[in-house]
């Protein structure tokens, strides 16, 4: 895990922890996995404890965020050849920051229409989860995280 003063205090929201699994972090932000096999899904949370908005990082971690979405993008793309790339900071449910990164086919579940609600999450089968996450491990260079309590599920 990347050591980081600045991410001192920081934990997962206990739904972004059920709903997801941890594939490694980058200088900035956590990357996991959704659960919801209907889709290749990222999330992109930024280790800064109280952070809700992107408005509420500064500068340096705004252009890291950035940086960290273009790569995660780029990976998902390259990983899943998909269509076309969704990215979305809502929060309305979960309001701790986290930033969607989705692989989008024209024949997916939701297509063309936003992912949310669109088809009942399913679960992914067998060894596929675990293939994508090391996809982007690789792709990001990223180490698989230790299990720490309150750090997100370990692969």
């Amino acid at each position: 895990m990347v050591s980081d003063p600045e991410s001192a205090g920081w934990m997962l929201d206990p739904v972004l922890e059920r709903d997801t699994r941890a594939i490694g972090d980058l200088p900035l932000c956590r990357v996991l996995l959704s659960r919801d096999a209907n889709y290749s899904w990222l999330l992109l949370v930024p280790r800064r404890k109280g952070a809700i908005e992107i408005i509420d990082l500064d500068q340096s971690d705004q252009a890291q965020l950035m940086s960290e979405i273009d790569q995660a993008s780029r990976a998902l793309k390259s990983i899943t050849g998909c269509d076309k790339i969704n990215i979305a900071a809502i929060g309305n449910v979960v309001k701790q920051l986290h930033v969607h990164v989705i692989a989008r086919f024209h024949a997916d579940a939701a297509w063309p229409k936003p992912v949310w609600n669109a088809a009942p999450a399913r679960e992914y089968q067998g060894a596929t989860a675990a293939g994508l996450m090391a996809a982007v491990r690789n792709e990001l260079a990223l180490e698989p995280l230790q299990t720490i309590a309150g750090s997100g599920s370990a692969a």
